[in-house]
């Protein structure tokens, strides 16, 4: 199957030229790379959200694989979904599926479902697609969307994941995609999205989970963003570092009715 984009022309430039021009705008050239076991990286229209995950991108080495984790906003599909095969199209290229990585997966947990249905119109992974390519063209994926409320799902999936990692033979990434404090006030957004960010910052899953529950913290990723750290605390990380974080107010000039980005690299 080869999936076709569904927001191009929307979220980012629907040309080849215009989408490379545009990722150009975010990328930082003069940045030192890192291996990194996860990375946290913002899912909106690339003018609001891509410097900060262009700043993610531009830190991290490319591995052979990056297991993308992203919330399903569309509804569709299983409440845990993944496609084992294929292709997703870009206007800059093309990434396939590591079949053979997503077919150990599988085996890994009884969470996960094969079903494309969940990912044909959903954008939280798409949009991370346009960095990738303009660093990669070889690089594989396989794409996740949940749209459960479980920490357990989380734990499971994440030791599956740590486990398919640890058993590669090759270089993994997890990309969990998420935004943070959906049309709140900028000074709001900031002070309410620094407390999930701390619960990132100290590796902490299940603090993360309840803190934006207690919180009522508007993150739309979190359940992907919590099986990330249980799989990277598997993994052996030591350290989550902010690389940025800003709101749509610095780009709209409305600071009365934002969206929270950061991007964090998991080592």
């Amino acid at each position: 199957m080869k999936r076709k984009p569904a927001v191009a022309g929307q979220f980012y430039q629907a040309s080849p030229s215009g989408l490379e021009d545009q990722v150009n705008q975010y990328i930082t050239k003069e940045s030192s790379r890192v291996h990194s076991i996860g990375i946290v990286s913002p899912h909106a229209g690339l003018m609001y959200s891509g410097e900060v995950a262009g700043s993610v991108y531009s830190r991290i080495t490319m591995p052979h694989t990056f297991i993308l984790l992203g919330p399903n906003h569309t509804g569709a599909g299983a409440p845990v979904s993944v496609m084992t095969s294929g292709q997703w199209q870009l206007p800059n290229g093309e990434i396939a599926i590591d079949e053979s990585l997503a077919a150990y997966l599988m085996k890994c947990t009884h969470v996960l479902t094969e079903d494309s249905r969940a990912h044909v119109m959903e954008h939280s992974l798409e949009v991370q697609l346009p960095f990738i390519l303009h660093f990669s063209s070889s690089v594989h994926i396989v794409p996740i969307v949940m749209m459960t409320d479980s920490l357990q799902v989380c734990s499971d999936l994440g030791r599956a994941i740590a486990d398919t990692v640890k058993n590669a033979g090759y270089a993994v990434t997890i990309i969990a995609s998420s935004d943070m404090s959906h049309y709140v006030s900028d000074s709001h957004a900031r002070t309410m999205d620094k407390k999930a960010v701390d619960k990132i910052l100290a590796l902490d899953p299940e603090g993360l989970y309840q803190t934006v529950r207690e919180e009522a913290i508007t993150m739309c990723g979190v359940i992907p963003v919590t099986s990330m750290l249980y799989a990277a605390r598997l993994l052996g990380a030591r350290e989550s570092k902010l690389i940025k974080y800003m709101t749509s107010g610095e780009v709209s000039g409305d600071f009365e009715y934002v969206v929270g980005y950061a991007g964090l690299i998991i080592r």
